[in-house]
Parts: C-alpha cells; structure tokens; sequence
C-alpha cells in the first residue's frame, strides 16, 4: 500500500509499505479521506505537545470504511464508514494517533474498535474527514457554557478551527462574527452563515464590534488563531459578564494584553484543548443541523499525490483546509 511517511523533520515522502493485518481485537479500515492540520505540519517541523519520533505517518481527521473486524470485536462490520479519535489508549500509554502513533495518511490502517465513531449515511466523506476538527470547536463551545440565538459570538481567527467553532455556534442558532485578515477565509465565514467578517488590518476590530452589537461587544469570544494581534485584543472584543474561549495555541511567548478586563468586566476566561467526551453528541449535532463544512474544504489530492498537498497547505494566503482522498484521481 502507499503511505506518506515523514521520514525526518522536513522529510515527506510516499513510500510502499506492506499492508496491515489485524489482530482479534482490532478493525482494518480502509481510508477515504483526510485532512491536513496545522499541527501535521508541527509535526513536519519537527515538534508537537508530545514526545514524538520519526519515521513516522500523520493524519488524525479522517474518514474509513471497515473493510475487516477482528473476531472479538462488536459493534462493527465490514463497509461501514467510521471516524476516530486523535487521543487514544494503548496499554503502554495514551498516544495521539498520527503524532506518537501512525496515523491514517495510507490507504490502510489498523485501529481499536473503542477509538472509532459510526458516521451517518447523511454525512459525506466531505464531512467526515472534518468531524475531528468540528469536534474541538464544538467543544470549546460546550466547555464554556454553549450559546444560543440571544447571543452574539466573535471568533477571532479564521482558520479551520475558527471557521469551524463558527459553524457550532451557528447551528446553536448565534449570531457569529469572525475576525481574520485573509479575504478568503473572510469569505469562507460569510458563505458559512456569519453575520460578519471583519478584516482587523482594515479597521478597529473591536470598535466594528461594538458598532455592530449596540457597544455591548460579545457575549462570547473564541480566541481560535494563536497569533500575537488576536491575542493582544482578545479580551476587549468581550461584553460586561462576558465569556472568552482560549482555542489558539501559542506556546512559549509573552504577549502584551489588556488583562485588567477579565476583571473589570467579569469575564469567565477558560482554555479549551481537543475534544474529550462530546464525538457522539457532535457527529449528532451535525447529523441534525446538516450544517454545510464544504467552504471551509479548499482543495482536494489523492493521496499518493500527498508531498505536493503538504507543499500548498502551508500557504495560508492561498487555501484553508487541504483534503487528502484515497483516490488516484485530484478531485479539486
């Protein structure tokens, strides 16, 4: 089978592997699609919030079907679609599939039946390869009270974590306004059902902000890009009795901000990391709502075609979410 290997940081390459076999308590699972994440790319880079070591293979957003169940596994038949989760438990340790285990950028892959989600006939493969991601933005959302339609949520950063908190909390019914200084993923919130799209390099942020809440300024605020700006202004976006959501990782840095607001306003600031507990309550949500990820899903390669994914992935002026298909075909 082919398989995208990080041989070293820095080093993709799509190597021949032997295809899996498993054992009676596991599922072989044949993938169909996957995402490229920014931290596939901490990965490449050499580092992550783990411990890790090369050779390696990411991809932790992806979508299977069955193809094998191991005698001892229940639950599962072979041509059914699943999902997994990144955060898994083997008897040595817990380990983050496709970080300090393999993950599923190959056509193969062997998996624990208690790592792995059914995925609705409803949902395409589009959707599935974004359940991971959804399930973080959701949570960050759950974690810190949820919303509903008397509010009005900011997102600051419009990459794929942002846009997809966007899309939880539009179909929670707020009213959702995004923050980012690229077109495209302005854009992309638009055509998701934000309210607005705010370029911060263009004007105040937090002045259109309060233009566009009466002065009130949000209800909830979701920190969702990391970077240094958003950081630095995240807490002036947030109204009297507010709620501020830190998603963006940022690691290591000092960075000046208003922090007299948390208390000066009453605000409840809580930080949010993955997605523990909510992937059946969040392939529901979206089961019901059918809300439409496909805007945030820029491009589309077949898998053997991986390298050159990674290469345009990195290029945030250009796309948002790179999609990887076990298919010999590009699809977009």
């Amino acid at each position: 089978m082919k398989a995208l290997v990080f041989e070293a940081p820095n080093q993709p390459a799509i190597h021949d592997l032997p295809q899996p076999t498993i054992d009676d308590t596991q599922v072989l699972i044949r993938t169909r699609a996957v995402g490229i994440c920014h931290s596939d790319y901490e990965l490449l880079y050499g580092r992550y919030i783990i411990p890790i070591s090369y050779p390696v293979t990411p991809g932790h957003e992806w979508v299977g079907e069955v193809v094998e169940v191991g005698r001892s596994v229940k639950g599962f038949r072979p041509g059914e679609r699943v999902v997994g989760e990144c955060v898994v438990r083997l008897p040595d340790r817990v380990h983050h599939f496709g970080f300090s285990l393999d993950g599923a950028d190959r056509e193969y892959f062997a998996a624990r039946p208690e790592w792995l989600h059914k995925l609705p006939d409803t949902l395409p493969d589009a959707t599935g390869s974004m359940v991971e991601p959804f399930t973080c933005g959701y949570y960050a959302i759950r974690n810190i009270g949820g919303t509903d339609a008397s509010q009005t949520v900011v997102i600051s950063g419009g990459g794929t974590i942002g846009l997809v908190t966007a899309a939880a909390a539009i179909g929670m019914r707020a009213r959702v306004i995004v923050i980012d200084p690229i077109a495209h993923r302005r854009e992309a919130a638009l055509r998701l059902g934000c309210a607005a799209a705010i370029d911060p390099l263009a004007e105040d942020a937090v002045a259109r902000v309060e233009d566009l809440t009466g002065g009130a300024r949000a209800d909830l605020v979701v920190e969702a890009s990391g970077h240094d700006s958003s950081l630095g202004t995240v807490f002036d976006l947030a109204r009297q009795d507010g709620r501020v959501a830190m998603v963006g990782i940022n690691i290591g840095r000092r960075i000046p901000s208003h922090l007299g607001n948390i208390q000066m306003r009453n605000l409840t600031v809580k930080g949010s990391i993955g997605s523990p507990g909510v992937w059946p309550d969040a392939i529901r949500f979206l089961e019901q709502t059918r809300i439409d990820l496909s805007p945030i899903q820029t491009h589309e390669f077949p898998l053997t075609d991986a390298v050159n994914a990674f290469a345009l992935g990195k290029q945030a002026d250009q796309c948002i979410k790179v999609t990887l298909h076990n298919t010999a075909e590009t699809v977009r």
